[in-house]
Formats: C-alpha cells, sequence, structure tokens
C-alpha cells in the first residue's frame, strides 16, 4: 500500500491517510485479538492510532481505560514497537452522566487536561502522546445527535478556550504531548482556539476529529471551509456508519433487529438509542448501499473510498473487530469514485440529507 505520509495543520507531525480507531478495545475486542490488530495494521504501513482515556465504548465504569492499557500493554511486550507508531489519545470532555470520570463534572479545567494525560501515559506506558486531542467541547454545542445550539444552555463559569490551551500548553513545555488537537468540535470552536492560540503564544490545534461519512457529512456545512482557512486537518471517525454503510443491516429491522451478532448497532442499546440508530440513518445507508452495488462495488468499498479521497480528510479512522475486517476496509485503498457516481451520491444527500449528524 501506498500510504504517502501527510503533515497534520502547520505542524511537522506527519500520519499515515487511515487511522486505527481502538474503542473497540476492552469491549467488543479482546486483549489478544487487539494486539493482533494491532500488529497487522502496522504490517500493512498502518503506523497512526487513536484512542481516549475513556475508551472502551460503549463507555462504563468497568472499561474506562481499558483501550489504554491494552495498547500500553502491546508496547510493553514488544519492545521498540512504540516508536514506530504515531499515538493520538483523547482527554474526554465534560464527564457528567459518568460518575466515575471526574466525579461526572462539568467542566475540564487545566489542570484536568494534565492530571488526564498523566494517567494515559501511565496507561499507555508510554513517555509522550505525538497528538493529545480535547474529546468533546466544554461549552454547549450542537453535538452527538443534538442539532441544535441553545443560547439558554451557555454557561460563564466553565473553562475558557485560554484555560484549556494553557493546560495543554504545559503539557508540550513537559515534553508529554507533541501537537495537539480537537474532536466532536465546531466551525466556532476551531475559530476561537486557533484564534486564542495566536492572541496568546500558545500551541495550535493541528486537527479535529469529527464524524464524517456518507449518512453523516456535517462536516461540509461549513467545518470545511473554517478547517481550510486555517489549515487544520480533519480525522474522520464512523466512515462507516457504525455498520451501517457496509450493508450487513440491509435486511434488518430499522432498530438492527434481525442483524448479524456483534455488530455495534444490534449489540447495544445506547447505538440504537442514538443518532446512529434513528430509521433515517439506516434508510440513507441503504440507498447508499444499493447505489454502491449498480455500480460494481460493495458498500464498504465506495463509502470508504468517499473518505480516502476527499480533499477534506486528512485521515480516515478505521474501527474494527478481527483482522478480516481490517483487511477490507485498507484492501479498499486506492479505489477511486466515477464524477458520476459523485453526482449520484450527492443527489441521495440533497434528498436525505445528514440524518446521523
Amino acid at each position: 500500500m501506498d500510504l504517502k505520509k501527510i503533515k497534520l495543520g502547520r505542524s511537522d507531525l506527519a500520519v499515515a491517510p487511515i487511522c486505527l480507531g481502538t474503542m473497540t478495545f476492552g469491549e467488543q475486542v479482546d486483549e489478544p485479538t487487539a494486539h493482533e490488530i494491532l500488529a497487522r495494521s502496522l504490517e500493512r504501513g498502518v503506523d497512526f492510532m487513536d484512542t481516549a482515556e475513556m475508551y472502551a465504548v460503549p463507555t462504563r465504569a468497568e472499561t474506562y481505560g481499558a483501550t489504554e492499557t491494552i495498547i500500553g500493554n502491546y508496547f510493553a511486550r514488544n519492545p521498540g514497537v512504540r516508536q514506530r507508531w504515531t499515538l493520538a489519545s483523547k482527554v474526554a470532555g465534560p464527564s457528567r452522566g459518568m460518575a466515575w470520570l471526574r466525579g461526572g463534572s462539568d467542566n475540564l479545567t487545566a489542570a484536568d487536561i494534565v492530571s488526564a494525560c498523566e494517567d494515559s501515559l501511565r496507561r499507555l506506558q508510554t513517555d509522550v502522546i505525538d497528538l493529545y486531542q480535547i474529546h468533546w467541547p466544554v461549552r454547549h454545542v450542537p453535538a452527538f445527535g443534538n442539532p441544535y445550539f441553545d443560547p439558554a444552555k451557555v454557561r460563564n463559569d466553565l473553562a475558557g478556550t485560554r484555560e484549556q490551551l494553557e493546560g495543554l500548553a504545559q503539557l508540550v513545555k513537559a515534553g508529554k504531548v507533541r501537537e495537539i488537537g480537537l474532536s466532536n468540535e465546531t466551525p466556532y470552536g476551531v475559530m476561537d482556539f486557533t484564534r486564542v492560540a495566536a492572541e496568546h503564544g500558545l500551541p495550535r490545534i493541528v486537527s479535529v476529529q469529527n464524524p464524517y461519512c456518507l449518512i453523516n457529512r456535517s462536516v461540509d456545512n461549513g467545518l470545511d471551509e473554517a478547517m481550510y482557512h486555517e489549515q487544520v486537518g480533519l480525522l474522520a471517525y464512523s466512515p462507516l456508519g457504525f455498520g451501517q454503510l457496509t450493508g450487513k443491516y440491509d435486511s434488518s429491522g430499522h432498530d438492527g433487529a434481525g442483524a448479524p451478532q456483534g455488530g455495534r448497532l444490534q449489540r447495544y442499546d445506547s447505538v440504537r438509542k442514538g443518532r446512529w440508530g434513528r430509521a433515517e440513518s439506516l434508510a440513507a445507508a441503504r440507498r447508499y448501499n444499493a447505489l454502491a452495488r449498480q455500480h460494481g462495488l460493495t458498500p464498504t468499498v465506495m463509502a470508504l473510498a468517499f473518505c480516502y479521497t476527499s480533499w477534506r480528510v486528512a485521515s480516515t479512522i478505521l474501527g474494527v473487530t478481527n483482522v478480516a475486517q481490517l483487511d477490507e476496509c485498507l484492501d479498499a485503498w486506492g479505489t477511486t469514485l466515477a464524477p458520476e457516481l459523485l453526482a449520484q451520491i450527492d443527489a441521495v444527500r440533497w434528498e436525505m440529507r445528514d440524518p446521523s449528524n
């Protein structure tokens, strides 16, 4: 595979255009299988991985930090392998509803960021995280299935952009973090973080990790413009729409009933009740899957090629549960979509919009 490295933002941090997502490690994927996936990924040239303190997903107290621990054990058991990876992790945003994480706090202070990173470094058994991201904003934003901003929910008693950047700056200065980024962000957030960094001489974000796939192209509604002008790279997660764009749910009920066992939509109630479990999301996915087959492609290949070839995407994050899935996703690299197919994809979006937004 010819995976030419791409520099993130204005930094010198160059990453592979495909990233191994790890949120399944410790829940759907046991430690031996996770280590097999990591080894196969590296064998095929994918040396960029993303994790987070709150993983595995779905989140619960019993598996908090499990993914980073599994990765740390992989590094420890394979001397020298850490140096071959570009490692990204994330500090969770306000942890309301997760009492096991900072007591379910509504806030994320500079001290919280530093403490969380140090805990992640211990679990990961490494001295430095190459890309450290804020998993979701401290402030109220339209995200995770809520498309509307509500001024009544704005709070002025929480850590602002400058304080968060100052916490991240401490980590960069100490050599514990190389570069910083955001996740689940908005155009306003990107502009505010870059502005405050410039005004106060603080580290500049190099990336934003947001969902991007055929059933959720909300990035195209203005975030792409902000990221382009501010030179911030997009790390696209859920390129297969939580499995809906693989075709495996095409003959199931709208809630995943009757689908193959083991899929996230079928397995987890929290997913079925969220943005990915909407009947509209599956209906749109089925339209795209049918379109792929009409053009002689598998749904998986078309969905991944859409992300792999988009000018918006710096790196596409793959979440898999076994080596075979990883190979299938990597084999889609190099596929291009004809202009007429891209036009048909846009026509479906015009009709069905972004149902998993």
